[in-house]
């Protein structure tokens, strides 16, 4: 399979670290971090401005109609770069939107995020769901033509920048059951909900959305009536092969600080680079990010061309796999080369070692993916 990207998906990829080298370096990061929203919406309108936000989403509904394969160098740009904006998440959602809702939804919220207008996010995961996509206890109760949403979601990754957050709740089954669960779009601000903001390991910003009695209208539901896993599980996958390349992105710039490290940093009056034992060591790291390159590629790849779920979920689950493995290597080598200065935060290593440890549990440990990659390989035998 030829991985070599086009001539566009060059220039993309291009214009987002041109972006990154003027406004975005690691010193006016640390701004971005410390403000209030935690997000740069100068860096958020230039996504908007280069049709990044659209790529994902159909010609019918204002976007490009392209797919992870036109976006997998933009990902390695945005992890070089620790871009704090919920990109993935927002595309991967708004993706949902377009083949999994109303034409209603598709108008109110599609243009929107195309614009660079509003963002999303997802809140799925709960304290007892163990990774599980269908183990939400938050329940959809029916009031008259609406619902109402009872429950609690952990961990919501820009939560407190969305301006929609999609919903995970049970209309039906018991927590576990692929059938009964429905997808709700709700509002934050709706009456019912509370945020409880925090920053996360990795600097970005997350919530814990608490929903008591929340009323949504007919209007809210996306897709059908508890059958909602098959898109949640689609976009997840679609989420998880774009954070797979933004891994590689940040493996590459913490070998590029590494290895200049290496020709600084003097010890008996010599580089510590020319010492063979750190030589092997950095050539190991480099190894391992080519080899994430490659099934990070592949990932993407089959999120766009699988032909079915079954394909299309072995080949992530094992793309994950293979990134946390990658990241806790070259997150902890590079940090060990460094020696004690790795672990100062006025050192970006420290900062992508932290984003490469977060990436690594993304929808679930390494545990959980080799599970899933394992009954799906199961299952198709």
């Amino acid at each position: 399979m030829n991985f070599e990207l086009n001539e566009d998906q060059k220039l993309l990829a291009d214009s987002v670290r041109r972006m990154i080298e003027r406004h975005y370096d690691f010193e006016a990061r640390k701004k971005i971090v410390a403000s209030a929203e935690g997000f740069s919406a100068t860096a958020w309108a230039t996504m908007a401005e280069l049709g990044l936000l659209g790529l994902a989403i159909g010609e019918d509904d204002g976007g490009f109609g392209r797919g992870a394969t036109d976006l997998v160098a933009v990902m390695e740009a945005i992890g070089e770069g620790l871009l704090l904006e919920p990109f993935a998440a927002t595309v991967s959602l708004a993706r949902m939107v377009e083949r999994a809702g109303s034409e209603a939804q598709r108008r109110a919220l599609l243009p929107a995020v195309i614009a660079g207008n509003t963002r999303l996010a997802l809140a799925w995961a709960e304290r007892d769901s163990r990774y599980a996509l269908a183990g939400a206890a938050t329940s959809a109760r029916r009031d008259g033509e609406g619902w109402v949403l009872q429950g609690e979601k952990i961990a919501v990754e820009g939560a407190p920048a969305a301006g929609t957050i999609v919903v995970t709740a049970r209309s039906s089954g018991a927590p576990g059951d692929r059938d009964g669960l429905s997808l709700f779009l709700v509002d934050p601000k709706a009456a019912g909900v509370t945020l409880e903001t925090y920053r996360t390991q990795d600097s970005m910003r997350a919530a814990d959305v608490v929903l008591r009695g929340v009323r949504v209208g007919a209007g809210a539901l996306l897709g059908a009536q508890g059958a909602g896993l098959d898109a949640l599980e689609e976009a997840v996958d679609f989420a998880t092969a774009l954070t797979c390349a933004e891994a590689v992105g940040a493996m590459k710039s913490a070998c590029d600080a590494t290895l200049e490290y290496l020709k600084t940093r003097k010890q008996f009056g010599v580089p510590i680079g020319a010492f063979q034992a750190l030589q092997h060591r950095m050539v190991d790291m480099c190894i391992s990010t080519e080899q994430a390159r490659s099934i990070a590629y592949l990932a993407c790849a089959r999120v766009d061309s699988a032909l079915d779920a079954r394909e299309r979920g072995r080949v992530v689950a094992a793309a994950h796999v293979k990134i946390s493995d990658a990241a806790r290597h070259v997150g902890q080598e590079s940090i060990q080369l460094h020696g004690g200065m790795g672990m100062t935060n006025e050192m970006k290593v420290s900062h992508t070692f932290k984003r490469l440890t977060m990436i690594s549990q993304a929808f679930g440990d390494a545990d959980h993916w080799l599970e899933r990659f394992a009954a799906a390989s199961e299952t198709g035998a």
